[in-house]
């Protein structure tokens, strides 16, 4: 058989292309700019480590870091930096894993006229989640899924800047709630079609909301289960007990959103003001509280920490983990008016808060797998990038260890997605997503807010520039 020139051109391009080694991923010009760290070989030196498993810090380590590979842990002097490798002094700082946070939302809080709102944000928070150490992402429920699978398929093409991205598909939740941009089901065939439909275009997750029925619930589960996919909720029509009973995977917000506790509650019926009342009623020793915990942990039932869109206003920050440069100037002015006008006017806010971390805390030692996130909506004080180090800091504020907290940020997160083989904690064979902070988060929490490179796949992003980038940006795109 004769081969044209043109024939055994391409014949021998395909042949080259198959045999050749796995090369680095490419970025854009604008995504190179934001870059740090991006050679083969990386060696990083004399760190104090905090792996992420739960185990005691690790003094004076090197980290080794190869073809975007976690090749090595061990002692300074034991641990033969190969040549060529690029070296990064750590000495009095420290490593902590990429923080995998699974509830993330790529939108921020934008009312429409009277009605309360949510814009897309799709180049502010990508960057900003990323430059705040998180290196892997839930979006735990969405308002343009279309958009967050695009800026998936971006970041991992290297034409954008972010974290890895799991994409929840539109609400579940049946109409009551006027807001514009959330997405609403007629009943559980709906439910369904809307799962199946989401599912086959990518999203790998799905949220029920305050007022889905536990039908929508039983018929979500029976499409999204035998796909080996994974339901959660930020609910109230549905109780805690019967969502875990139904089959869910997860519940949102701690015990915030637990209506569990409401005498006389009216089957698939919310009344979150009501539930709200029962929650601070409750005592925070309750043995019906104590039930409730061994009854999720018994169905393994992943509880999510977000307590940033929780915080209280009285002596705390407007904008939490110090982000209020980032928003354009009218959402400064905005938020510090709400800030202004909330000081000294929310006791009861600081009471469920204090019992919700105090909830979140005996549902851990229980032996529960709690996992964090932010949820960056609400009031809008809650921010990308700047609320998942606080997330970090509040946990300790509710009596976790910095080593429990990281844990609970980083493998933790990565267990509930089924990836703790990959990420979630610094061991030689995972993927190379880490965190060097210029400081000690044992000695002080607050130390998370001094990041310095976000290393994602083993390339380092320069959290200050990135952070930097966006200052008066948020709620601009």
């Amino acid at each position: 058989m004769h081969f044209s020139l043109s024939q055994r051109f391409w014949a021998g391009c395909l042949l080259s292309m198959a045999f050749a080694p796995s090369r680095a991923q490419q970025f854009t010009p604008q995504v190179q700019e934001f870059i740090k760290v991006n050679a083969p070989t990386v060696a990083l030196t004399d760190a104090k480590v905090l792996d992420g498993t739960g185990r005691p810090a690790l003094l004076h380590q090197t980290v080794l870091l190869q073809n975007g590979r976690i090749t090595q842990v061990g002692p300074l002097k034991k641990v033969k930096v190969p040549a060529g490798a690029q070296v990064i002094n750590c000495a009095g700082k420290t490593l902590i894993p990429g923080l995998v946070m699974l509830h993330e939302h790529l939108y921020y809080t934008m009312p429409a006229g009277p009605f309360f709102n949510i814009a897309q944000m799709p180049y502010t928070f990508p960057r900003l989640y990323l430059a705040g150490g998180a290196t892997t992402i839930r979006t735990a429920g969405s308002i343009e899924p279309q958009t967050d699978l695009a800026v998936q398929r971006l970041i991992g093409e290297g034409k954008l800047i972010g974290p890895a991205m799991d994409v929840t598909a539109p609400y579940i939740e049946e109409a009551s709630l006027d807001i514009p941009a959330l997405n609403t089901v007629k009943g559980p065939e709906d439910a369904a079609a809307t799962t199946k439909f989401w599912a086959d275009k990518g999203c790998t997750s799905f949220k029920m909301y305050m007022h889905a029925t536990r039908a929508d619930l039983a018929a979500v589960v029976a499409v999204a289960h035998p796909r080996q996919l994974k339901i959660t909720g930020h609910l109230c029509s549905i109780t805690y007990r019967e969502a875990a009973e139904i089959g869910i995977d997860n519940l949102e917000h701690g015990f915030m959103a637990s209506s569990d506790f409401m005498p006389n509650k009216v089957p698939d019926v919310a009344d979150y003001l009501s539930a709200r009342e029962s929650l601070l009623r409750l005592p925070q020793n309750s043995p019906e509280m104590t039930s409730l915990i061994r009854f999720l942990v018994s169905k393994k039932v992943a509880l999510t920490s977000t307590l940033p869109v929780f915080e209280p206003y009285t002596g705390r920050e407007v904008v939490l983990g110090g982000g209020l440069e980032s928003l354009i100037p009218q959402l400064q002015e905005r938020e510090t008016a709400i800030w202004n006008q909330n000081q000294q006017k929310d006791t009861a806010s600081l009471r469920l808060f204090r019992k919700e971390m105090a909830w979140e805390k005996q549902f851990y030692d229980a032996g529960g797998l709690l996992v964090a996130g932010t949820d960056p909506t609400g009031a809008g004080r809650t921010v990308a990038g700047y609320a998942n180090r606080r997330q970090v800091e509040l946990l300790v504020e509710a009596g976790f260890t910095a080593v429990q907290a990281i844990k609970i940020s980083t493998l933790n997160g990565a267990t509930y997605l089924g990836r703790e083989k990959q990420i979630g904690t610094i061991e030689a064979g995972k993927q190379a997503d880490l965190v060097l902070i210029d400081g000690d988060p044992e000695q002080d929490i607050q130390h998370m807010r001094r990041m310095e490179i976000v290393f994602k796949n083993g390339v380092g992003f320069d959290s200050d520039k990135l952070f930097d980038s966006m200052k008066g940006k948020v709620g601009l795109n």
